[in-house]
């Protein structure tokens, strides 16, 4: 697969559904910055310090990803709620994780998390982990994602119907490169998640050259703190503004999503360091 050559280095900013300007403000004003987009898989009782690190004003956050238990789970939880509330006050979109299932979720569980993602803690959109790749999966997920646009906007729409497109920001969590029409249904694509050793020898396809680097995220663990900034260098060549680094692993069995890298300070200091957005 050919290397990635870009006209332009990094892109553009992140819509918000707060309808402001730039990453957790919103807006459509272009930013030459990467941000952070989070998963965390981590209860507030277990972990308070990362949950209060992401509320923090000023991180350069894009977004963070709710999840409870693979989903919503099948309570209202106070302490979730409680996390969610001081994000969203902190200016920080608020993503409800929902598994696809490789494509393979039933479509009427899938809408059911959602509503409930909505009811009980107000996301302000959607991240679909285990999204397909295949083009012959393109069609049912463009299904999902119009009806989870149209949740979003309140308009009341559940069957895949046209909507209005709402406010609410849709990932999808392939993890690799998808087939090309896949950027056209969704906000961003997670077009890498995995580990270092093979992040470090990545490559882009040539098709995501036609999209700004917003359109595109990378999750990367087992970053060792000395390969940081090198990692934030592969993002930007590969033309990814939302990026998350962690040192921690998945050896054993171990989620390395479960709490905040070992250097999370030190990566916030480095995105806060970059050049003044362009416009």
């Amino acid at each position: 697969m050919p290397r990635l050559t870009r006209p332009y280095f990094w892109g553009a900013g992140l819509r918000d559904p707060s309808g402001g300007a730039g990453p957790g403000a919103g807006g459509p004003a272009r930013s030459d910055r990467l941000g952070f987009g989070v998963p965390v898989n981590a209860h507030p009782l277990v972990a308070p310090a990362e949950w209060g690190e992401l509320a923090r004003p000023g991180t350069p956050l894009h977004w963070v990803v709710l999840n409870v238990a693979r989903g919503p789970g099948t309570r209202p939880d106070p302490l979730y709620t409680e996390a969610v509330a001081r994000l969203r006050e902190s200016g920080v979109p608020v993503l409800g994780h929902l598994d696809a299932g490789l494509g393979g979720r039933p479509f009427g569980e899938l809408v059911s998390d959602a509503s409930h993602y909505l009811d009980w803690y107000r996301v302000d959109g959607f991240y679909l982990d285990r999204a397909p790749t295949e083009r012959s999966a393109l069609n049912e997920c463009r299904r999902a994602t119009t009806t989870l646009r149209a949740l979003l906007a309140g308009d009341g729409s559940v069957d895949g119907a046209d909507s209005d497109g709402g406010d609410g920001h849709l990932v999808l969590g392939h993890g690799t490169h998808p087939y090309p029409g896949y950027a056209e249904i969704a906000d961003q694509l997670v077009t890498f998640s995995g580990p270092w050793t093979q992040y470090r020898w990545s490559e882009a396809p040539q098709w995501t050259a036609a999209y700004p680097p917003e359109r595109f995220a990378h999750l990367v663990h087992g970053v060792p703190r000395s390969h940081l900034v090198t990692a934030m260098r592969i993002a930007r060549w590969q033309g990814a503004a939302t990026v998350c680094f962690t040192d921690r692993t998945d050896r054993n069995g171990t989620d390395p999503w479960e709490g905040l890298a070992g250097y999370w300070d030190e990566s916030v200091r480095t995105l806060r360091k970059q050049p003044p957005p362009s416009i």
